[in-house]
């Protein structure tokens, strides 16, 4: 039997190149090509969805394109395109927390953790954060530490400050004391 295909795209953003893929009518990743943890979320994806990558644009991916330029440039707070979670029933359940958690804020990961009511797992929570195969969309960066630091992103954390800045002018401030 033949594998099926996560049709993926390249889309540079104004903070790093993502790769947008999409697996039959649904996206499906929108990952940093320049991450963390090289290859892990790929990895994962391919292993569950038993797919294997080829370029391509697709409807899906061309309306992530659309999306993610009216987000950069201010004219998109949400999104509305299909997403296909490919994880844990754990993992989707904090990643639909993340989809609550509203433009312009922030949430550390212990109040994502008892938001999606398992609040003494907080490492669990970030470990699934850290997860996400679906950047940007599913709002991860919208996490940060207890302290309301800056703490790990798949990006890096230059974009994740770009991405706060961006939803909102005050983020620097709040999240750069010394």
């Amino acid at each position: 039997m033949k594998k099926a295909d996560i049709l993926v795209q390249r889309y540079q953003s104004p903070c790093g190149e993502l790769v947008l893929g999409s697996y039959g009518d649904r996206l499906c990743l929108c990952n940093w090509t320049v991450e963390m943890h090289p290859g892990r979320v790929d990895r994962r994806l391919l292993t569950l969805l038993d797919a294997s990558f080829q370029e391509s644009r697709t409807d899906i991916t061309d309306e992530a394109v659309r999306q993610l330029s009216e987000y950069f440039s201010g004219d998109r707070k949400t999104f509305d395109i299909p997403l296909l979670f490919a994880g844990t029933d754990f993992q989707k359940k904090v990643w639909r927390g993340l989809l609550e958690i509203p433009y312009g804020t922030t949430v550390s990961y212990g109040e994502l953790a008892a938001a999606t009511g398992v609040p003494k797992s907080v490492r669990a929570v970030a470990n699934a954060n850290g997860a996400n195969a679906i950047s940007i969309f599913v709002p991860c960066h919208r996490v940060i530490g207890h302290a309301r630091t800056l703490t790990g992103y798949g990006g890096g954390l230059d974009a994740k400050k770009f991405l706060l800045d961006l939803e909102s002018h005050s983020a620097a401030s709040v999240f750069c004391r010394g």
